[in-house]
């Protein structure tokens, strides 16, 4: 099977219409429509099922789109590498990918007993805004990545933990919550004058909610001293809060774990040895 028909049979699927794909494609639709029914035949069996409103996947379909899409995105990603290596030329690097703002502590131990390492190489690290990190993993715009459970979905990845710790609400220190000893997370998603910050999507737009819109905790922690805002976030983010700022257990909310995540198909001597570093400094065995 050929990239060239998956990007084909995908584009079809998710538009559920040849014509609309063929012009995403920027095709004719008659070839597509041969090459849709050449991948049936070359497979032995139905895709879509067609009717006078477009095509919907059968159970075979549904099967080739999930699978498909992993195949290109792990082809694109190792395009991707292979091309930042020649970029380098030929010089091994390493890009680590976390949450602007999150893990700062963390990262900094990490980077700093790995640069102490004979055979490291050079780590670049690319912050941006959650949920981010896991897709430039999968596409191969990162080699490594620092996630947390669960809000990042590490599935398809190796994994090794960090840390695993609660959560505490973050607000102005002179707010009357910043004085009560916990808070469930009802009351802490619930409070009239600090609303939640909202984090862009992976296409840039921001969920219809209230809440500032904010791409790094920086911003976020500012606007909390300015009563503006408060936030929920993982117990070690109580080494950057300072003057201003109030801290306070969220007593249900689920443990937060933190961990390293790299592609299982990884060939990496870099990522290997930066892994090797991570587990040593948390204490967990690999091989």
């Amino acid at each position: 099977m050929e990239t060239r028909e998956l990007r084909y049979f995908i584009a079809v699927a998710e538009e559920s219409h040849v014509g609309r794909a063929a012009q995403r494609l920027g095709m004719a639709q008659p070839p597509l429509s041969r090459a849709i029914a050449q991948l049936e035949r070359r497979i032995g069996a139905h895709l879509f099922v067609r009717s006078s409103r477009g095509m919907t996947l059968t159970i075979a379909g549904q099967t080739l789109l999930r699978e498909g899409r992993t195949a290109l995105a792990a082809v694109e990603a190792a395009e991707r590498r292979t091309r930042r290596t020649i970029a380098g030329s030929g010089r091994p690097a390493v890009v680590l990918t976390a949450k602007a703002g999150a893990s700062s502590e963390l990262m900094a131990t990490l980077l700093d007993a790995y640069a102490a390492e004979p055979d490291a190489v050079d780590v670049e690290v690319v912050l941006s805004p959650p949920g981010h990190q896991a897709p430039m993993l999968r596409d191969g715009r990162a080699d490594v990545a620092i996630l947390h459970q669960p809000f990042d979905d590490v599935s398809g990845f190796d994994v090794d933990t960090l840390r695993v710790e609660g959560q505490v609400l973050i607000l102005p220190a002179g707010h009357p919550l910043s004085r009560v000893t916990s808070l469930t997370v009802a009351e802490a998603t619930s409070i009239p004058d600090l609303p939640l910050p909202r984090w862009p999507r992976l296409d840039g737009t921001y969920p219809d909610e209230p809440g500032p819109e904010l791409r790094d905790l920086t911003q976020v922690l500012q606007l909390v001293r300015l009563g503006r805002a408060a936030i929920v976030l993982p117990e070690s983010a109580r080494a950057n809060v300072g003057d201003g700022l109030a801290v306070v257990p969220v007593s249900d909310a689920p443990q937060v774990t933190t961990v390293i995540a790299w592609p299982p198909q990884s060939v990496s001597s870099g990522v290997a040895g930066l892994v090797r570093t991570a587990s040593r400094l948390s204490g967990a065995p690999h091989d």
